[in-house]
């Protein structure tokens, strides 16, 4: 089979490039820029812009099934910006299957899409918990639409899955957690509320398996075609304790610092009013919706995925932290 990935080149892309190929297929991926670890794994590279219909259709040319990886990402910035990328380019990547007739459909969706202000969530899977109504971030707003999208545009000829992982992490993030690391590390790091709300985190290699175990079952009439999932590692820890986790293996200061729920939120309105009024450069350190997600409960039932496409982790989070200690270390010593 020859897969086409959108956004292979990132954080879970590259997972995805490098277990499809391990396992024999043809993989190309769409990206905006290039990637030379791509080209190491020997995935064929198509450059563009996923707001252009034309350009995702040319690339999914010859292409057996699309997992649509690539996405806008974000605390901050326009609703346009993440609307082009999020809904037009999830709407291009359909059309790009309907082109090429592409039968196999397996995006990349969030558990944001569910988000509800400080509603906990114990055990959820995506019939018990609702989509989320009246969402503050752009990202979590345009990505339930388009979810919405590609769990319609299931049929008799296109068998389409939607995926949620929730906080992926691992060797490799280039976002996560170099961002703990240095707000640890400049004493800027609090936990919102007590840090003992319970949440779930993925394990890259876990995500990325989630995707091919999807992949191998989906067909039209399939048990997961035309459903979403949630995906963790189905080992929820308190935000406190996975957060030192991931700094202790990255051979950085813990934090036991916290910040009232209150305070924070009032801060994530401040700081919006601010970058909205104001010309300051990247993301505010907190918004209204970071401090509800910072706060709030999040785990969920991996019975489901478990169920329909037989998705169970592989990596738990031992073994996931001793991995990224291993590459921490290494690189340290590169570095020093």
């Amino acid at each position: 089979m020859k897969i086409l990935v959108t956004g292979g080149g990132g954080f879970l892309g590259q997972a995805l490039c490098r277990g499809l190929r391990e396992r024999g297929f043809e993989v190309v991926s769409f990206n905006r820029g290039r990637y030379p670890v791509l080209d190491t794994l020997g995935v064929t590279q198509v450059q563009g812009d996923l707001a252009q219909r034309d350009a995702v259709i040319a690339a999914a040319q010859g292409c057996d099934a699309i997992i649509h990886n690539a996405a806008k990402a974000g605390a901050w910035g326009s609703y346009q910006s993440y609307h082009l990328a999020n809904v037009v380019g999830t709407d291009n990547v359909i059309a790009a299957c309907r082109a090429n007739g592409i039968g196999k459909l397996v995006h990349t969706s969030t558990p944001s899409v569910t988000h509800r202000a400080t509603h906990p969530v114990e055990g959820g899977t995506a019939d018990t918990v609702p989509y989320g109504e009246h969402l503050k971030a752009p990202y979590a707003a345009t990505k339930k639409i388009a979810e919405l999208a590609v769990l319609a545009a299931n049929d008799a000829s296109l068998a389409t899955v939607a995926l949620r992982p929730r906080l992926i992490w691992g060797v490799g993030d280039n976002q996560l957690l170099p961002r703990l690391v240095e707000r640890a590390k400049a004493g800027r790091l609090r936990f919102v509320g007590d840090g003992e709300n319970r949440i779930d985190t993925t394990y890259v290699d876990n995500a990325a398996q989630a995707h091919f175990d999807a992949l191998a079952h989906l067909a039209p009439g399939a048990a997961c075609a035309g459903r979403a999932y949630f995906i963790s590692n189905g080992e929820p820890m308190t935000v406190r304790e996975i957060v030192n986790s991931l700094l202790q293996a990255a051979g950085a200061p813990t934090v036991s610092k916290t910040i009232p729920f209150g305070v924070a939120y009032a801060a994530g309105v401040v700081c919006e009013g601010l970058w909205h009024v104001l010309p300051l450069q990247g993301e505010p350190p907190m918004t209204r919706f970071l401090a509800e997600q910072l706060s709030t409960t999040h785990w969920y039932d991996m019975g489901p995925a478990r169920r329909d496409f037989g998705y169970v982790p592989r990596v738990n989070i031992h073994e996931g932290l001793m991995r990224l200690k291993a590459a921490c270390t290494q690189a340290a010593s590169i570095t020093s």
